[in-house]
Protein backbone atom coordinates (compact mmCIF):
# COMPACT_ATOMS: atom_id res chain seq x y z
CA UNK A 1 0.00 0.00 0.00
CA UNK A 2 1.04 3.62 -0.27
CA UNK A 3 -0.53 4.99 2.78
CA UNK A 4 0.63 8.47 3.17
CA UNK A 5 2.82 8.77 0.17
CA UNK A 6 3.03 11.74 -1.74
CA UNK A 7 3.11 11.14 -4.90
CA UNK A 8 3.83 14.15 -7.15
CA UNK A 9 2.58 13.29 -10.65
CA UNK A 10 3.94 15.25 -13.82
CA UNK A 11 1.27 14.95 -16.68
CA UNK A 12 2.66 15.31 -20.33
CA UNK A 13 0.77 16.36 -23.25
CA UNK A 14 -0.86 13.34 -25.53
CA UNK A 15 -4.07 11.59 -26.16
CA UNK A 16 -3.32 9.14 -22.96
CA UNK A 17 -3.39 11.54 -20.51
CA UNK A 18 -7.25 10.54 -20.07
CA UNK A 19 -5.54 7.54 -18.30
CA UNK A 20 -4.02 9.76 -15.79
CA UNK A 21 -7.39 10.52 -14.36
CA UNK A 22 -8.09 6.90 -13.06
CA UNK A 23 -4.35 6.93 -12.78
CA UNK A 24 -4.67 9.86 -9.46
CA UNK A 25 -8.47 7.48 -8.51
CA UNK A 26 -5.97 4.42 -8.81
CA UNK A 27 -3.33 5.82 -6.62
CA UNK A 28 -5.47 7.41 -3.78
CA UNK A 29 -7.11 3.98 -3.17
CA UNK A 30 -3.61 2.65 -2.24
CA UNK A 31 -3.89 5.16 0.62
CA UNK A 32 -1.39 7.68 -1.69
CA UNK A 33 -1.45 11.73 -2.07
CA UNK A 34 -1.30 13.07 -5.55
CA UNK A 35 -0.13 16.59 -5.94
CA UNK A 36 -0.60 17.11 -9.80
CA UNK A 37 1.34 19.21 -12.27
CA UNK A 38 -0.30 19.56 -15.77
CA UNK A 39 1.82 20.70 -18.48
CA UNK A 40 0.40 23.86 -21.05
CA UNK A 41 0.25 20.55 -24.04
CA UNK A 42 -1.55 18.75 -21.24
CA UNK A 43 -3.82 21.04 -20.90
CA UNK A 44 -5.18 20.31 -24.33
CA UNK A 45 -6.33 16.80 -23.29
CA UNK A 46 -7.04 16.87 -19.60
CA UNK A 47 -8.75 20.15 -17.77
CA UNK A 48 -7.11 21.69 -14.56
CA UNK A 49 -10.41 21.47 -13.20
CA UNK A 50 -10.71 17.54 -13.88
CA UNK A 51 -7.62 17.08 -12.89
CA UNK A 52 -7.80 19.32 -9.19
CA UNK A 53 -11.54 17.46 -8.63
CA UNK A 54 -10.02 14.26 -8.98
CA UNK A 55 -6.57 14.52 -6.79
CA UNK A 56 -8.28 16.76 -4.36
CA UNK A 57 -5.57 19.41 -4.67
CA UNK A 58 -4.23 22.16 -6.41
CA UNK A 59 -2.97 21.92 -10.07
CA UNK A 60 0.79 23.28 -10.33
CA UNK A 61 0.98 24.81 -14.19
CA UNK A 62 3.37 27.62 -13.99
CA UNK A 63 6.95 27.99 -13.34
CA UNK A 64 6.64 32.02 -12.85
CA UNK A 65 3.25 31.87 -10.32
CA UNK A 66 4.78 34.31 -7.60
CA UNK A 67 2.00 32.70 -5.00
CA UNK A 68 3.70 29.45 -5.82
CA UNK A 69 7.32 30.88 -5.05
CA UNK A 70 6.30 32.55 -2.20
CA UNK A 71 4.53 29.81 -0.34
CA UNK A 72 6.92 26.71 -1.79
CA UNK A 73 8.27 27.44 -4.70
CA UNK A 74 9.75 25.09 -7.73
CA UNK A 75 12.35 23.45 -5.68
CA UNK A 76 10.25 22.31 -2.18
CA UNK A 77 7.42 21.26 -4.95
CA UNK A 78 9.79 18.41 -6.31
CA UNK A 79 11.63 17.58 -2.88
CA UNK A 80 8.32 17.24 -1.08
CA UNK A 81 7.14 14.07 -2.67
CA UNK A 82 8.27 10.62 -2.15
CA UNK A 83 8.31 10.06 -6.13
CA UNK A 84 7.58 11.63 -9.22
CA UNK A 85 5.83 10.07 -11.63
CA UNK A 86 5.30 11.47 -15.28
CA UNK A 87 2.54 10.10 -17.09
CA UNK A 88 2.48 10.21 -20.10
CA UNK A 89 6.25 10.84 -20.51
CA UNK A 90 6.18 12.20 -24.10
CA UNK A 91 8.98 11.97 -26.08
CA UNK A 92 9.10 16.11 -25.59
CA UNK A 93 9.34 15.15 -22.18
CA UNK A 94 11.64 12.71 -22.28
CA UNK A 95 14.35 14.78 -24.21
CA UNK A 96 13.82 17.57 -22.41
CA UNK A 97 15.22 15.07 -19.06
CA UNK A 98 18.12 13.79 -20.97
CA UNK A 99 19.10 16.89 -22.03
CA UNK A 100 18.51 18.67 -18.88
CA UNK A 101 16.28 21.60 -19.84
CA UNK A 102 14.05 23.44 -17.42
CA UNK A 103 12.01 26.25 -20.07
CA UNK A 104 8.60 25.16 -17.63
CA UNK A 105 7.47 24.33 -14.84
CA UNK A 106 7.80 20.13 -15.55
CA UNK A 107 11.06 20.32 -16.68
CA UNK A 108 12.52 22.20 -13.81
CA UNK A 109 10.63 20.23 -11.18
CA UNK A 110 12.46 17.22 -12.99
CA UNK A 111 15.82 18.71 -13.04
CA UNK A 112 15.79 20.49 -9.41
CA UNK A 113 14.12 16.78 -7.58
CA UNK A 114 16.73 14.63 -5.84
CA UNK A 115 13.58 12.14 -5.24
CA UNK A 116 13.28 9.09 -7.51
CA UNK A 117 11.53 9.44 -11.32
CA UNK A 118 9.38 6.85 -12.49
CA UNK A 119 7.93 7.66 -16.08
CA UNK A 120 5.56 5.81 -18.43
CA UNK A 121 6.21 6.51 -21.75
CA UNK A 122 3.54 7.22 -24.55
CA UNK A 123 3.89 8.13 -27.68
CA UNK A 124 3.37 7.44 -31.57
CA UNK A 125 5.40 3.94 -32.84
CA UNK A 126 7.80 5.75 -35.22
CA UNK A 127 8.28 8.23 -32.34
CA UNK A 128 9.37 5.47 -29.62
CA UNK A 129 11.41 3.67 -32.34
CA UNK A 130 13.15 6.77 -33.26
CA UNK A 131 16.82 6.48 -32.99
CA UNK A 132 16.61 10.28 -31.06
CA UNK A 133 14.23 8.75 -28.44
CA UNK A 134 16.35 5.52 -27.86
CA UNK A 135 19.18 7.23 -26.99
CA UNK A 136 17.27 9.52 -24.56
CA UNK A 137 16.08 5.97 -23.10
CA UNK A 138 19.28 4.95 -22.32
CA UNK A 139 20.62 8.61 -20.80
CA UNK A 140 17.63 8.59 -18.51
CA UNK A 141 18.08 4.70 -17.56
CA UNK A 142 21.49 5.68 -16.79
CA UNK A 143 20.53 8.80 -14.98
CA UNK A 144 18.56 6.06 -12.65
CA UNK A 145 15.08 6.99 -13.53
CA UNK A 146 12.88 4.00 -13.60
CA UNK A 147 10.34 3.52 -16.72
CA UNK A 148 6.92 1.38 -17.17
CA UNK A 149 6.24 0.25 -20.43
CA UNK A 150 5.25 1.24 -22.75
CA UNK A 151 3.20 -1.50 -23.98
CA UNK A 152 1.98 -2.68 -27.51
CA UNK A 153 -1.09 -2.43 -29.19
CA UNK A 154 -3.41 -0.23 -31.15
CA UNK A 155 -3.17 3.71 -30.84
CA UNK A 156 -5.55 6.31 -31.35
CA UNK A 157 -3.76 7.69 -34.52
CA UNK A 158 -4.47 4.15 -36.34
CA UNK A 159 -1.15 2.59 -35.30
CA UNK A 160 0.13 -0.58 -33.86
CA UNK A 161 3.15 -1.12 -31.86
CA UNK A 162 4.88 -0.24 -28.54
CA UNK A 163 4.11 3.24 -27.58
CA UNK A 164 0.60 2.94 -25.16
CA UNK A 165 0.98 4.17 -21.98
CA UNK A 166 0.82 1.72 -19.25
CA UNK A 167 -2.57 1.06 -17.47
CA UNK A 168 -3.44 2.76 -14.34
CA UNK A 169 -3.18 -0.18 -12.51
CA UNK A 170 0.59 -1.20 -14.01
CA UNK A 171 1.45 2.23 -12.90
CA UNK A 172 0.42 2.00 -9.40
CA UNK A 173 2.41 -1.38 -8.98
CA UNK A 174 5.26 0.28 -10.45
CA UNK A 175 5.10 3.25 -7.68
CA UNK A 176 4.41 0.85 -5.07
CA UNK A 177 8.10 -0.76 -6.54
CA UNK A 178 9.57 2.20 -6.89
CA UNK A 179 8.45 3.13 -2.75
CA UNK A 180 9.05 -0.32 -0.83
CA UNK A 181 10.61 -3.42 -1.09
CA UNK A 182 7.59 -5.31 -2.46
CA UNK A 183 5.14 -8.01 -1.55
CA UNK A 184 7.46 -10.02 -4.33
CA UNK A 185 10.94 -8.87 -2.74
CA UNK A 186 13.38 -11.75 -2.28
CA UNK A 187 11.05 -14.22 -3.78
CA UNK A 188 12.20 -15.85 -7.34
CA UNK A 189 9.30 -16.46 -10.09
CA UNK A 190 10.16 -18.34 -13.50
CA UNK A 191 8.24 -17.55 -16.13
CA UNK A 192 7.97 -18.61 -19.70
CA UNK A 193 6.69 -16.80 -22.62
CA UNK A 194 6.43 -16.86 -26.67
CA UNK A 195 5.82 -19.82 -28.81
CA UNK A 196 8.67 -22.43 -29.47
CA UNK A 197 9.98 -22.68 -32.71
CA UNK A 198 10.29 -26.60 -34.11
CA UNK A 199 12.82 -26.68 -37.18
CA UNK A 200 11.78 -28.80 -40.15
CA UNK A 201 14.85 -27.59 -42.30
CA UNK A 202 17.07 -24.59 -41.83
CA UNK A 203 14.71 -22.35 -43.42
CA UNK A 204 11.22 -24.04 -42.33
CA UNK A 205 9.96 -24.56 -38.68
CA UNK A 206 6.13 -25.51 -36.98
CA UNK A 207 4.94 -22.59 -34.31
CA UNK A 208 1.66 -21.35 -33.40
CA UNK A 209 0.54 -17.44 -33.17
CA UNK A 210 1.12 -16.98 -29.62
CA UNK A 211 3.14 -13.26 -29.68
CA UNK A 212 4.75 -13.63 -26.08
CA UNK A 213 2.35 -10.15 -24.89
CA UNK A 214 0.95 -11.80 -21.75
CA UNK A 215 3.64 -13.99 -20.45
CA UNK A 216 5.61 -10.42 -20.82
CA UNK A 217 2.90 -8.37 -19.32
CA UNK A 218 3.23 -11.32 -15.90
CA UNK A 219 6.97 -10.94 -16.17
CA UNK A 220 6.97 -7.24 -15.92
CA UNK A 221 3.68 -7.09 -12.96
CA UNK A 222 5.81 -9.71 -10.71
CA UNK A 223 9.62 -7.52 -11.46
CA UNK A 224 6.99 -4.46 -10.31
CA UNK A 225 6.11 -6.14 -7.12
CA UNK A 226 9.75 -6.54 -6.55
CA UNK A 227 9.96 -10.10 -7.76
CA UNK A 228 13.64 -11.53 -9.01
CA UNK A 229 12.09 -12.90 -12.44
CA UNK A 230 13.81 -15.23 -14.78
CA UNK A 231 12.40 -14.83 -18.39
CA UNK A 232 12.52 -17.98 -20.52
CA UNK A 233 11.27 -16.98 -23.85
CA UNK A 234 11.21 -18.25 -27.27
CA UNK A 235 11.33 -16.08 -30.19
CA UNK A 236 7.52 -14.10 -29.73
CA UNK A 237 6.53 -10.91 -31.65
CA UNK A 238 7.23 -8.42 -28.25
CA UNK A 239 9.77 -6.85 -26.62
CA UNK A 240 10.94 -8.57 -23.56
CA UNK A 241 10.36 -6.46 -20.08
CA UNK A 242 12.87 -4.64 -18.43
CA UNK A 243 14.47 -5.69 -15.21
CA UNK A 244 13.78 -9.41 -15.38
CA UNK A 245 16.88 -11.97 -16.42
CA UNK A 246 16.00 -12.91 -20.06
CA UNK A 247 16.62 -16.37 -21.33
CA UNK A 248 16.11 -16.68 -25.26
CA UNK A 249 15.46 -19.98 -26.58
CA UNK A 250 13.93 -21.68 -29.52
CA UNK A 251 12.64 -24.92 -28.93
CA UNK A 252 10.76 -27.25 -26.66
CA UNK A 253 13.96 -29.03 -25.78
CA UNK A 254 15.86 -26.02 -25.29
CA UNK A 255 12.80 -23.93 -23.18
CA UNK A 256 13.05 -27.18 -20.86
CA UNK A 257 16.74 -27.33 -20.47
CA UNK A 258 16.48 -23.34 -19.54
CA UNK A 259 13.45 -23.98 -16.91
CA UNK A 260 15.65 -26.64 -15.06
CA UNK A 261 18.56 -24.60 -14.96
CA UNK A 262 16.93 -21.55 -13.99
CA UNK A 263 14.95 -23.94 -10.86
CA UNK A 264 14.60 -23.29 -7.54
CA UNK A 265 12.31 -20.50 -7.49
CA UNK A 266 9.14 -20.30 -5.30
CA UNK A 267 6.61 -19.78 -8.38
CA UNK A 268 6.81 -21.28 -11.66
CA UNK A 269 4.06 -19.59 -14.66
CA UNK A 270 4.42 -21.72 -17.42
CA UNK A 271 2.53 -19.01 -19.67
CA UNK A 272 4.67 -20.20 -23.03
CA UNK A 273 2.67 -21.55 -26.05
CA UNK A 274 5.03 -24.67 -26.75
CA UNK A 275 4.90 -26.71 -29.84
CA UNK A 276 3.40 -30.06 -29.00
CA UNK A 277 5.25 -31.64 -31.51
CA UNK A 278 8.61 -31.21 -33.23
CA UNK A 279 10.20 -33.04 -36.95
CA UNK A 280 11.34 -36.11 -35.66
CA UNK A 281 14.45 -35.46 -38.00
CA UNK A 282 14.57 -32.21 -39.08
CA UNK A 283 16.72 -31.44 -42.73
CA UNK A 284 20.19 -29.78 -42.08
CA UNK A 285 19.82 -28.76 -46.12
CA UNK A 286 16.74 -27.17 -47.30
CA UNK A 287 14.30 -29.55 -48.55
CA UNK A 288 13.98 -29.27 -52.05
CA UNK A 289 10.60 -29.74 -53.95
CA UNK A 290 10.92 -32.99 -56.31
CA UNK A 291 9.24 -34.76 -58.97
CA UNK A 292 8.58 -37.71 -56.55
CA UNK A 293 6.00 -35.54 -54.85
CA UNK A 294 5.52 -34.13 -50.81
CA UNK A 295 8.33 -34.43 -48.84
CA UNK A 296 7.72 -37.45 -45.93
CA UNK A 297 7.90 -35.56 -42.07
CA UNK A 298 8.28 -37.87 -39.29
CA UNK A 299 6.57 -36.38 -36.33
CA UNK A 300 7.73 -36.69 -32.53
CA UNK A 301 6.39 -35.65 -29.11
CA UNK A 302 7.87 -32.62 -27.58
CA UNK A 303 9.00 -32.58 -23.70
CA UNK A 304 5.95 -31.56 -21.85
CA UNK A 305 7.37 -28.31 -19.51
CA UNK A 306 3.90 -28.10 -17.35
CA UNK A 307 3.87 -31.88 -16.19
CA UNK A 308 7.73 -32.30 -15.65
CA UNK A 309 7.94 -29.72 -13.31
CA UNK A 310 4.94 -30.18 -11.67
CA UNK A 311 5.94 -33.87 -10.88
CA UNK A 312 9.33 -33.25 -9.87
CA UNK A 313 10.81 -34.06 -6.66
CA UNK A 314 12.61 -31.80 -4.58
CA UNK A 315 12.74 -29.31 -7.04
CA UNK A 316 8.98 -28.52 -7.58
CA UNK A 317 8.43 -24.73 -7.35
CA UNK A 318 5.54 -24.14 -4.26
CA UNK A 319 2.83 -22.56 -6.93
CA UNK A 320 3.14 -24.37 -10.22
CA UNK A 321 1.51 -22.03 -12.39
CA UNK A 322 -0.02 -23.64 -16.07
CA UNK A 323 -1.88 -22.07 -19.18
CA UNK A 324 -4.18 -23.65 -21.40
CA UNK A 325 -5.24 -22.48 -24.11
CA UNK A 326 -8.42 -24.05 -26.37
CA UNK A 327 -10.86 -23.30 -28.46
CA UNK A 328 -13.86 -25.04 -27.06
CA UNK A 329 -15.21 -26.67 -23.70
CA UNK A 330 -12.32 -24.12 -22.32
CA UNK A 331 -13.11 -24.33 -18.60
CA UNK A 332 -13.81 -28.43 -18.53
CA UNK A 333 -10.45 -29.13 -20.81
CA UNK A 334 -8.93 -26.55 -18.65
CA UNK A 335 -10.06 -28.56 -15.14
CA UNK A 336 -9.13 -31.80 -16.88
CA UNK A 337 -5.53 -30.62 -17.89
CA UNK A 338 -5.10 -29.50 -14.01
CA UNK A 339 -5.56 -32.41 -12.94
CA UNK A 340 -3.53 -34.29 -15.78
CA UNK A 341 -0.54 -32.21 -15.20
CA UNK A 342 -0.25 -31.48 -11.47
CA UNK A 343 0.22 -27.86 -11.36
CA UNK A 344 -1.99 -25.57 -8.80
CA UNK A 345 -3.19 -23.31 -10.63
CA UNK A 346 -4.47 -23.18 -14.67
CA UNK A 347 -4.99 -19.75 -16.31
CA UNK A 348 -7.16 -21.11 -19.32
CA UNK A 349 -8.59 -18.64 -22.27
CA UNK A 350 -10.59 -19.12 -25.74
CA UNK A 351 -8.25 -18.68 -28.41
CA UNK A 352 -11.13 -19.11 -31.26
CA UNK A 353 -10.35 -16.88 -33.79
CA UNK A 354 -13.30 -15.04 -32.97
CA UNK A 355 -12.25 -14.10 -30.13
CA UNK A 356 -9.30 -11.81 -30.93
CA UNK A 357 -7.27 -13.64 -28.15
CA UNK A 358 -3.93 -15.07 -29.95
CA UNK A 359 -2.13 -12.38 -30.65
CA UNK A 360 -4.28 -9.49 -29.70
CA UNK A 361 -4.17 -6.92 -26.86
CA UNK A 362 -7.16 -8.10 -24.62
CA UNK A 363 -7.32 -12.06 -22.79
CA UNK A 364 -10.46 -13.03 -20.87
CA UNK A 365 -9.19 -16.15 -18.03
CA UNK A 366 -10.73 -18.03 -15.87
CA UNK A 367 -8.43 -18.96 -12.97
CA UNK A 368 -8.64 -23.05 -12.06
CA UNK A 369 -7.16 -23.89 -8.65
CA UNK A 370 -8.60 -26.31 -5.85
CA UNK A 371 -11.03 -23.26 -4.53
CA UNK A 372 -13.04 -23.68 -7.64
CA UNK A 373 -13.24 -21.55 -11.15
CA UNK A 374 -13.24 -18.04 -11.16
CA UNK A 375 -14.58 -16.31 -14.50
CA UNK A 376 -12.52 -13.16 -14.97
CA UNK A 377 -14.20 -10.39 -17.00
CA UNK A 378 -12.19 -9.67 -20.85
CA UNK A 379 -9.50 -6.61 -20.02
CA UNK A 380 -6.52 -6.12 -21.38
CA UNK A 381 -3.51 -8.49 -21.38
CA UNK A 382 -1.65 -5.88 -18.73
CA UNK A 383 -4.60 -6.16 -16.62
CA UNK A 384 -4.77 -9.86 -16.11
CA UNK A 385 -1.04 -9.83 -15.76
CA UNK A 386 -1.41 -7.04 -12.50
CA UNK A 387 -4.30 -8.84 -11.20
CA UNK A 388 -2.38 -12.66 -11.76
CA UNK A 389 0.34 -10.85 -9.71
CA UNK A 390 -1.46 -9.48 -7.03
CA UNK A 391 -3.26 -13.12 -6.34
CA UNK A 392 0.41 -14.58 -6.56
CA UNK A 393 1.47 -12.11 -4.22
CA UNK A 394 -0.95 -13.22 -1.66
CA UNK A 395 -0.83 -16.93 -2.12
CA UNK A 396 3.40 -16.37 -1.18
CA UNK A 397 2.68 -13.92 2.23
CA UNK A 398 -0.31 -16.47 3.47
CA UNK A 399 2.07 -19.78 2.97
CA UNK A 400 5.10 -17.61 4.27
CA UNK A 401 4.47 -13.97 5.44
Amino acid sequence: MLTGKRILLIIGGGIAAYKALETIRRLQDAGAVVVPVLTRAGEEFVTPLSVSALAGQKVYRDLFDLTDEAEMGHIELSRAADLLVVAPATADLMAKMAQGHANDLASTLLLATDTQVLCAPAMNVRMWEHPATQRNLAQLRADGVRFIGPNEGGMACGEFGPGRMAEPLEIVAAVQGALSAGPLAGRHILVTSGPTHEPIDPVRYIANRSSGAQGTAIARALAALGADVSFVTGPADVAPPEGVRIIRVETAQQMLEAVEAALPAEVGVFAAAVADWRVASASDQKIKKTVDGLPHLEFAENPDILATVAQMEGRRPPLVIGFAAETQDVVALATSKRDRKGCDWIVANDVSPATGIMGGSENAVHLITDAGVEDWPRMGKNEVAVQLADRIAAALHAERP
